[in-house]
């Protein structure tokens, strides 16, 4: 493959690639109703940053993260470490969350996208949200996937190999 060629390819690797040929299918969910030290231990021992709240149907109403559960002890993404030093040493942490279930701590207004988007506007939504991970959803909102940063490398990375 000419420099040229593989020049091309990278610039037009992102609208190429659909989000149904990157997502993950197989996601794990959970309720609303469930305890947020249960969905702690999943993603722990999973090593993944966020899982999907769905309804009985499987609509999509809301994510829970890492982010979200640290929250419950008052750790924000935007603390510093200088913040959490403090708080180690006992002074209170501000704007802290309550709550044992999911749906106290859960991140209601969740950003999706569907399995028909091209590759370049789901990275573009991640830039500019600063998140790292997308919920997929059909026509009637019910979980269809979820795509990571790390599914979309992988794909690029086979795209140009």
């Amino acid at each position: 493959m000419s420099p040229k060629s593989k020049s091309h390819l990278r610039s037009t690797i992102g609208l190429d690639m659909l989000v149904r040929d990157v997502m993950t299918t197989d996601v794990i969910t959970v309720q609303k109703f469930e305890s947020v030290l249960a969905v702690a231990d999943i993603l722990a021992s999973r090593n993944i940053s966020g899982i999907p709240v769905v309804d009985k149907q499987g609509k999509v109403v809301g994510i829970i993260t890492q982010a979200d559960i640290l929250s419950v002890v008052g750790i924000r993404k935007d603390r510093t470490f200088k913040d959490l030093l403090k708080h180690m040493l006992g002074e209170p942490l501000q704007e802290r969350r309550m709550g044992d279930i999911v749906g106290d701590v859960m991140t209601a207004q969740v950003l999706t996208t569907t399995p028909e988007t091209n590759i370049a506007e789901v990275v573009r939504i991640m830039d500019e949200k600063k998140i790292r991970r997308l919920i997929v959803v059909d026509e009637k909102n019910k979980l269809a996937g979820i795509i990571s940063r790390a599914d979309i490398l992988k794909a690029v990375l086979r795209k140009l190999k």
